[in-house]
């Protein structure tokens, strides 16, 4: 005799499986998330603190309405469509908004911890009037508008978005080191502080020498700096430091030999190699940012 099942009963027991596998655990439990879809909204909404959470909102459209003090925490958006209506002291934790078109809408005092948006119509005067107090949450904030503006391909917007994730990242990093804050203290504690320092420091030297990327100024200063750099370093060698004009003439000759042109002193090796290579981070970094400026129109 044998122990083989018969194909029937093989065939009984992967459907068993199966439908356990479909099941789900009792861990699991069925939400009180609400589908809302295709509705109108056709008078002003006030002082509903409940009702409107926790909602799937397909289509909804709203014209020239005021909805005050309602929450929509943990809401989804999708597709919807709000023509000049005003948004004031709203509750937009955690929603999602996708697709959404909120044309000559305005928001006034809502709160908007832990929002995404995807390829949303929407003012980019939302960052600076509506972000959240805490920089960690004004950082993802400003990043989800950003990628949001990108997909809209609006570069105006984008360069804000940008402006407002690295001032609320320079705080953010700032505090996490030197803040008493229990939420600092908590979570960045012994080596992790000195870790964050590190982050600080590495984030302002390069703001300083070209804005993380974003400005062009900042960049052609530092390298008019370096041009200064070689200026006096050329007098101190090569000239008198007790004569104006030995200052005007290194300084004249200064930029042929930062971009490689021209040098009419012999510079040890390793200057001439710092030089060269300050030229190449430069240009590298100017490219960088054009390409990131032509590359969002």
């Amino acid at each position: 005799m044998t122990n083989e099942n018969s194909p029937a009963q093989s065939t009984l027991q992967d459907e068993t499986i199966s439908s356990k596998e479909k099941m789900p655990r009792k861990e699991l439990l069925r939400g009180n998330r609400e589908i809302v879809t295709d509705l109108y909204i056709g008078s002003s909404i006030e002082n509903e603190r409940n009702d409107y959470a926790f909602k799937v909102y397909i289509r909804l459209n709203g014209r020239n309405q005021m909805i005050r003090k309602v929450s929509f925490q943990h809401s989804v958006f999708d597709g919807c469509y709000f023509n000049s209506c005003t948004f004031d002291s709203c509750d937009f934790t955690g929603c999602r908004f996708v697709g959404c078109n909120f044309h000559q809408s305005s928001f006034a005092g809502c709160d908007f911890r832990y929002v995404v948006f995807e390829r949303c119509q929407i003012d980019a005067d939302i960052l600076q009037r509506e972000a959240p107090r805490e920089e960690n949450l004004k950082m993802r904030f400003a990043r989800s508008l950003r990628m949001n503006f990108q997909q809209m391909g609006d570069a105006k917007a984008v360069n804000q978005a940008i402006s407002l994730e690295l001032e609320a990242t320079e705080h953010y990093l700032k505090k996490s080191w030197s803040s008493k804050e229990s939420y600092y203290h908590k979570k960045y504690s012994g080596w992790k502080k000195l870790y964050q320092f590190l982050k600080w420091i590495e984030f302002k030297i390069l703001d300083f020498i070209w804005g993380n990327g974003e400005s062009i100024i900042k960049l052609i200063r530092s390298i008019f700096l370096v041009i200064l750099l070689i200026t006096l370093y050329d007098v101190s060698q090569f000239g008198n430091a007790w004569d104006l004009k030995s200052y005007i003439a290194s300084l004249t000759a200064s930029p042929g030999i930062f971009f490689g042109i021209a040098n009419s002193h012999q510079y040890p090796v390793w200057l001439s190699s710092a030089i060269a290579a300050t030229r190449l981070i430069g240009f590298a970094f100017l490219t960088a940012i054009l390409v990131k400026r032509f590359g969002r129109r």
